[in-house]
């Protein structure tokens, strides 16, 4: 067993290269429709899904979100929304192979049939049920709702990449019945279904090693970290070393 200590932003790169090796995506890419959902974890998985199709070109994951959580000096709606949006991309959109740039959610939803994926990030996640939920800022749901649309409907393969910096051990549940009351204040909840992808899952997508949170935390940038011991022979030990090592260096998200 060996020990890795990932920064937030270290993660999400992780977790961003586990997305390329994911079999629904690949699927997607090759005879479907990935939809990419803005969000500052999937600006990530857009650059190493645009680099993998060879179309990163004119893509810069710097204003790829639609709400951010920043700290409490910067300057946001109350729905984390900023003041100007005129360089927002939209979202990522790639059919059989191609980006169709300018696209979002809202004009391909209604065309999303079974085999096709759309990956969208969350706010919090719990690790002892492998489910996921979103803070809610617009009156109508948001991205999500329309999503869902496409996943309940018909089937659609819902994938949530999600750093483990966001893990809550309240039941999404009761967090929606709180959060969602009459009378409440701030951002609605609510659970998703979909299939959640933390840096755990990402280890073993990407090596086949098996991954376990053992710790948190740290100072001068390390704040949010992740402390992962790994298992696995000594091949996957050894491919787990040069993954780390790869992402170790992955600077924090600046707008």
């Amino acid at each position: 067993m060996k020990q890795f200590v990932l920064t937030p932003a270290a993660g999400k790169r992780l977790i961003a290269k586990a997305m390329v090796k994911h079999p629904a995506v690949r699927g997607a890419l090759e005879s479907g429709t990935l939809v990419i959902i803005a969000g500052t974890t999937n600006g990530y998985v857009a650059e190493e899904v645009l680099a993998h199709v060879g179309q990163s070109e004119g893509f810069a994951g710097r204003r790829f979100f639609r709400g951010i959580t920043p700290p409490p000096s910067f300057a946001t709606t109350e729905s984390g929304r900023l003041p100007d949006e005129s360089e927002f991309p939209g979202d990522v959109v790639i059919v059989r192979g191609a980006w169709q740039k300018g696209k979002t959610i809202f004009d391909v939803v209604d065309d999303l049939k079974e085999g096709d994926a759309i990956l969208k990030g969350a706010n919090a996640v719990d690790l002892s049920s492998k489910r996921a939920g979103l803070l809610i800022g617009h009156p109508k749901g948001g991205t999500i709702v329309a999503a869902l649309k496409a996943v309940v409907g018909r089937r659609v393969r819902l994938i949530v990449p999600v750093g483990l910096e966001k893990r809550i051990s309240t039941s999404l549940d009761e967090l929606a019945a709180q959060l969602n009351a009459p009378g409440a204040r701030g951002p609605r909840f609510l659970p998703i279904p979909g299939e959640v992808v933390t840096e755990i899952e990402a280890v073993s997508l990407l090596t086949g090693a098996t991954a376990e949170l053992v710790a948190a935390g740290g100072v001068c940038g390390a704040e949010g970290a992740a402390w992962l011991a790994v298992a696995g022979d000594s091949e996957q030990e050894k491919s787990v070393e040069t993954l780390m090592e790869s992402v170790s260096h992955e600077p924090p998200f600046v707008l």
